[in-house]
């Protein structure tokens, strides 16, 4: 087994994250995205859309996208419960993972890839007014998030989940996408010292 990694993207990290959290160490090789490695034909074999991470099983079967590796572990060592435990959980958890998703990380990562000048190589074209526009979609998100997380410790509920590494990364991607947090979410500022202090956040 083995997971094709790249140490400074963030999808890898929600991997690495939830890997240590379940406390499993699997092999890695590091790709470097900048000599171009996740292009190569050899990699594209085995992600044809070139992006990371990547899990290889012994089997030689490849899983891509960061989610469905996550579950794949989940399945494999249920606890901790990341993803929930019991009907209601579960859907509670993949419903906050979700809205982490579709309106935290990916609007983060619509401003930094079309905003930023290091990405003009990988995002093509860039589309500054997409980027822009993505802006105040993300602060309604910190501000959505500031309310919930005055009732309870974590995003879904009372324990660490998926929707936390989600969260936590998204928002560790808000500094080169030049967002800032604003100063008044005190809540949030809570949460985020709480699940930046887990040994698994520096994974």
């Amino acid at each position: 087994m083995k997971l094709y990694d790249a140490p400074r993207t963030p999808n890898p990290r929600r991997v690495r994250i939830f890997l240590h959290e379940k406390g499993i160490s699997v092999p890695a090789e590091h790709l470097d995205l900048a000599d171009g490695d996740h292009r190569a034909a050899q990699y594209r074999r085995l992600n044809p859309y070139g992006l990371v991470p990547t899990l290889v099983l012994d089997s030689g079967e490849a899983i891509s996208e960061s989610i469905a590796i996550c579950r794949y572990f989940e399945a494999l060592h249920p606890e901790p419960a990341l993803f929930g435990a019991g009907a209601l959980d579960i859907a509670r958890v993949e419903m906050w993972n979700r809205r982490m998703e579709f309106h935290l990380y990916q609007p983060v990562a619509h401003a930094f890839r079309h905003l930023h000048p290091g990405m003009k190589d990988f995002e093509v074209p860039q589309v500054a007014e997409w980027g822009e526009a993505n802006k105040p979609r993300v602060l309604a998100t910190l501000r959505l998030l500031d309310g919930e997380l005055a009732g309870r410790e974590f995003i879904a509920g009372d324990r660490f989940t998926v929707a936390d590494i989600t969260a936590l990364v998204a928002i560790d991607f808000l500094k080169p996408a030049r967002i800032a947090v604003p100063e008044e979410l005190g809540h949030l500022a809570r949460w985020y010292a709480a699940v930046s202090a887990r040994p698994s956040a520096a994974a």
